[in-house]
């Protein structure tokens, strides 16, 4: 995703990303995986997730030893949102 700076000064940068991430089609969201997609350090990535999951945006579904992170209808919600409005400020 390209910025242009706006996105920097209306959204935390990472945690937006996270959201939009975890929205997009494709594999299974793990929180290696998100670190990586958000170019974030795995803790860090944790503790945002760990925050989210308290807001009641992301839930995790233990499949063995992995927890595969999921969006809820509101984190879909927001999430959806939040992509649109960085769309939008990446266009001015």
């Amino acid at each position: 995703m390209g910025s242009n700076g706006f996105d920097e000064v209306f959204f935390r940068t990472k945690p937006a990303k996270m959201l939009v991430l975890l929205n997009s089609a494709g594999s299974k969201k793990y929180a290696s995986v998100i670190a990586k997609g958000v170019d974030c350090t795995y803790s860090h990535t944790v503790r945002i997730l760990q925050m989210f999951r308290k807001k009641g945006l992301v839930q995790f579904v233990k499949k063995g030893r992995l927890k595969e992170i999921m969006l809820t209808e509101t984190g879909k919600k927001l999430a959806e949102l939040i992509e649109k409005a960085m769309k939008m400020l990446e266009s001015l």
